[in-house]
């Protein structure tokens, strides 16, 4: 199963119609399945009031938020 059908059941903020995740730790969790996932690095941003993760896919810098309690790629 991939990671991006996971349920993710953290607490979330709303932030310019963005859902991210309330706490850097819960995002620093993610960050390390997601980069298993992608095969590199993620680390967490701070966008807003929330947070992202934040990593690098075919060349593209991208960073991932949250819909539906699925992991999903945002623009900023």
């Amino acid at each position: 199963m991939t990671l991006f059908a996971v349920p993710v059941f953290d607490a979330t903020v709303i932030f310019e119609d963005k859902e991210l995740f309330k706490g850097k730790g819960a995002a620093s969790l993610w960050a390390e399945k997601l980069s298993v996932e992608i095969k590199g690095p993620v680390t967490v941003e701070k966008v807003g009031t929330g947070w992202a993760l934040s990593g690098r896919v075919d060349g593209v810098d991208c960073l991932w938020g949250i819909h539906g309690q699925r992991l999903k790629r945002i623009t900023t």
